[in-house]
């Protein structure tokens, strides 16, 4: 059985480096076997602002339901997203509020603070592109967007192991230092 990968690219920008290397994910996957599905939240239709919280249940729009599907199905997740403010652009933010849902990602339990994980199963990596350095990203910012995804997000839910990949600096990067690396 193949193993399945979802990549989910949450750069806006479809010239961008993220963009290329969300291509470039997927192209090796299926070259070493995998069965692998690019998406592009940009393409999606939803509405990324989780407006009452928790408090009721909100629709979710046909893209999103697919999402959760295809999240289901999924062996291992692939998030691609620059570095923005030190995190990840709002798309991506919105994408996890209206989509890692409890009883879907997770779910409260009484008599206990920890959640009941319902993901687990899968692992994920993410490839992250920035132009801090990431000695600096690390010794003085402490690496929050790495921290807020793997830990507050994907491990939360059960994804585990996360891993990281990171690319920097990227504002200055023209095509042949992308295919030189």
């Amino acid at each position: 059985m193949n193993k399945k990968v979802l990549i989910i690219n949450a750069n806006p920008d479809k010239e961008s480096l993220g963009h290329e290397l969300a291509q470039a994910y997927m192209r090796g996957a299926r070259s070493a076997g995998a069965e692998a599905k690019l998406v592009n939240l940009i393409d999606l239709d939803f509405d990324p602002v989780l407006r009452t919280g928790f408090k009721k249940v909100h629709e979710l729009e046909p893209d999103l339901i697919m999402m959760q599907n295809e999240i289901k199905e999924a062996d291992h997740l692939v998030f691609v997203y620059p570095n923005w403010w030190g995190t990840f652009p709002a798309l991506l933010k919105g994408f996890f509020d209206r989509v890692f849902l409890p009883k879907f990602a997770f779910e409260y339990q009484k008599n206990s603070p920890l959640p009941k994980k319902l993901l687990t199963g899968r692992s994920a990596r993410a490839i992250v592109t920035m132009d801090t350095p990431i000695w600096y990203y690390w010794l003085i910012y402490k690496m929050p967007g790495h921290n807020s995804v793997r830990n507050c997000i994907l491990k939360f839910c059960g994804i585990n192991p996360v891993k990281f990949t990171s690319f920097y600096p990227v504002r200055h990067a023209d095509g042949n230092k992308r295919k030189n690396g």
